[in-house]
């Protein structure tokens, strides 16, 4: 009858110890790359975005645009990416990185999608009532994109034994709005080998 007990006293002293263990938090920079989990991860978000903003902006599509409409900026908006992948991926960090390589290359103007575009309507509609005349901002002053550009974020995972490959593949295409003309195809693949 003793031998559980003690072992049972065992077992709670360990796990208070492991309780009162101490973490360790260390502040690093943003742009430092770290990669704990093999996962899709920030760095994954950000790299990907950024060299797939570069692709679409080096394609045939925007001198054509410009050249056909004496020099203008297109208007582009970020529409869906969809996450078919095999985790959890907040798609929408994924939309802010590229919407943010888009505004830095100052090469395309963007306009708000979505929810957001509700917002700005709910607000434009208060202002109609409450704002006072020389503030009020105007109904049918929207910029009209030219462009939209959706997605999806797709996975392959490999494994063996204690090896295993994470695979993800960004595809990205950018559709002329007017026409349904899809302008850009584009990918940005990333492969990370995890060994336990």
């Amino acid at each position: 009858m003793k031998t559980p007990i003690y072992f049972l006293s065992l077992l709670a002293f360990v796990a208070i110890l492991q309780s009162c263990a101490t973490r360790k938090v260390e502040r690093v920079g943003t742009e430092e790359i770290i990669d704990l989990s093999g996962r899709w991860n920030d760095t994954d978000s950000r790299m990907v975005a950024e060299a797939m903003v570069e692709q679409i902006l080096d394609a045939q599509w925007l001198p054509n645009f410009q050249e056909k409409h004496d020099g203008k900026r297109p208007v582009v908006i970020v529409g869906l990416v969809y996450n078919k992948s095999h985790e959890h991926i907040e798609a929408e960090t994924f939309i802010k990185d590229v919407e943010r390589a888009f505004i830095n290359s100052g090469k395309v103007r963007l306009v708000q999608a979505g929810d957001k575009r509700e917002e700005l309507r709910r607000e434009r509609a208060a202002q109609q009532e409450f704002a006072s005349p020389e503030t009020v901002k105007a109904w049918g002053k929207e910029l009209g994109a030219d462009f939209i550009l959706n997605g999806d974020i797709s996975s392959i995972v490999d494994t063996y034994k204690k090896e295993k490959v994470n695979y993800y593949q960004v595809n990205l295409e950018l559709t002329d709005i007017e026409t349904s003309e899809i302008v850009w195809i584009g990918e940005k693949k990333i492969r990370k080998y995890i060994k336990n």
